[in-house]
């Protein structure tokens, strides 16, 4: 692995996704759709919801895209509505509205980080501190509750920038797996697409860091598994983050 993390700290910057990368907020996600969609699609009769769905039709998708995404499976066509709409309303934005209550009531409870994505952190304040040259580092994430995450996690100072779906939506920018708002971020650190690395745990996430053709794309196997990250297209694929430091600590 050394020669695989001197490479990782020459990159000009490091984009790092959220959920399932920094903290494990993917399975509180996971918990909202589940609850949310459980409840829908019982409702309407059609077939049960699975924990593929989410890999199918969920993970790393900007929120109103999979929810439709997911209504598509099961021919059920609903109104758009706006980003207005309450969580009482069976519209696209209003099943993204419900499921948003869920979660935010899941991160009150607390978010704690994953101690091996921290040590990489931690490292890369080490190197700052020393006076090394280290990779500017961002946050692209789809959810629109990066920020609040990252407070409750105790990490929003750890990051630059923040390109979430708040930001995608104002600037109308597509979701995972199109590349564009990894490359967005890399622009706003004035930093190219090959001199910067993208760390993802979701295939759609993996495929929008090919995509943009970044120098590196790191997939982190939260259970997605080794092979579907590598089919994305994932350089290389690590259980941890601080497997990507181990022989520098």
């Amino acid at each position: 692995m050394a020669q695989l993390e001197k490479a990782l700290f020459s990159y000009r910057a490091l984009l790092f996704d959220l959920d399932g990368v920094i903290t494990p907020t993917a399975k509180l996600h996971r918990e909202a759709w589940s609850r949310m969609f459980t409840a829908f699609l019982e409702a309407h009769q059609a077939a049960p919801y699975t924990e593929q769905d989410y890999f199918d039709y969920l993970d790393g998708r900007r929120r109103d895209e999979g929810v439709a995404a997911l209504l598509a499976s099961r021919n059920i066509t609903l109104e758009p509505g706006t980003t207005e709409d309450t969580a009482e309303l069976d519209t696209v934005h209003g099943l993204g509205a419900r499921k948003n209550q869920d979660f935010l009531q899941l991160v009150e409870e607390g978010v704690v980080a994953y101690p091996a994505s921290v040590k990489l952190l931690d490292k890369w304040q080490e190197l700052q501190a020393a006076g090394e040259e280290v990779p500017r580092m961002a946050i692209v994430s789809s959810s629109k509750n990066a920020k609040p995450v990252l407070e409750a996690a105790g990490l929003l100072d750890r990051f630059e920038l923040v390109v979430d779906g708040l930001v995608a939506h104002e600037l109308d920018l597509p979701g995972k797996p199109a590349p564009d708002t990894y490359l967005y971020a890399a622009e706003q650190l004035g930093v190219s697409a090959a001199d910067a690395v993208v760390l993802e745990d979701a295939t759609s996430g993996v495929a929008s860091g090919r995509a943009g053709n970044f120098g590196l794309v790191v997939g982190v196997d939260r259970g997605t598994g080794v092979k579907a990250l590598e089919e994305a297209g994932a350089d290389i694929v690590v259980s941890e983050l601080d497997e990507l430091i181990e022989d520098l600590t």
